[in-house]
């Protein structure tokens, strides 16, 4: 048999009204006045107890989420968008591609103004006339390549757009609510929590009421209840035949004593 299945972040709720349910029962009702322990700290360590309760329904867990996957048509995360768009933005690389994209336009238009402005200096001072020249081409053609760039990065940025608004629809649908489920995934997710209830919840609720109970103050001696804090010796009683403070009495004199 493999490893248990988590418990997904969509079944949490789920589990937490099984959770409720079996606490408000008669049973755990009753148990929990004779015990004194409170509702909601019981509460709270069944919701902390999901690794061990969870794994009492396994099977009809697996046979649910298996059903509820195919209703999905086998996209696991058929209702959640993906948080970089369109999934070919999350190859290897993509995030370099679209970096490039918007530096290559504006290093090319800085170098062109740059190289345009020496060259056609170097022509207004009449000097170095070759390199002037050779400045001036430089800048043109930088210009070329911002023009090019930018161009480029437009139409990249419409079809990402474009596909996003495509891809919209399919995602739209989401995790499917218990009213529009079909007959047989709704029948298994209840056999799935009525095994859950009557396997996991239930018999770990009655485990932290005996134990409660069984630490409850006179009748046990040497055990901590779970659910109430440890109550502290006070510094009179640090040891055992310790009889106080009171002085020593004093010795009778004795022969050849004052």
């Amino acid at each position: 048999m493999g490893r248990p299945s988590r418990l997904g972040d969509e079944d949490r709720s789920d589990y937490a009204s099984a959770l409720d349910e079996v606490i408000a029962s008669p049973e755990i009702r009753r148990l929990l006045e004779r015990s004194g322990v409170p509702g909601d700290r019981l509460r709270v360590r069944g919701l902390a107890a999901v690794g061990r309760t969870a794994p009492a329904a396994e099977a009809e867990y697996r046979r649910y989420a298996a059903l509820r996957l195919r209703a999905r048509g086998g996209r696991g995360g058929a209702g959640a968008s993906p948080l970089s768009g369109p999934g070919d933005q999350e190859r290897p690389g993509a995030g370099v591609l679209a970096v490039l994209g918007v530096l290559t336009p504006v290093l090319a238009a800085v170098a062109a103004a740059t190289f345009l402005l020496l060259g056609y200096g170097l022509r207004l001072a009449d000097a170095l006339p070759a390199l002037a020249g050779t400045l001036v081409g430089v800048g043109r053609l930088s210009l070329l390549v911002a023009a090019v760039t930018a161009l480029i990065s437009v139409v990249a940025v419409y079809l990402t757009a474009a596909r996003q608004s495509a891809a919209d629809p399919v995602a739209a649908p989401g995790p499917a609510s218990s009213a529009s489920l079909s007959p047989a995934l709704a029948d298994a997710r209840e056999a799935w929590l009525v095994a859950l209830r009557d396997r996991g919840i239930r018999p770990f609720l009655l485990q932290e009421l005996a134990e409660a109970a069984g630490s409850a103050p006179g009748t046990g001696e040497g055990r901590g209840s779970r659910f109430s804090s440890p109550a502290f010796a006070g510094p009179d009683f640090s040891g055992p035949g310790f009889e106080g403070s009171a002085p020593p009495a004093p010795r009778p004199p004795g022969p050849g004593r004052p």
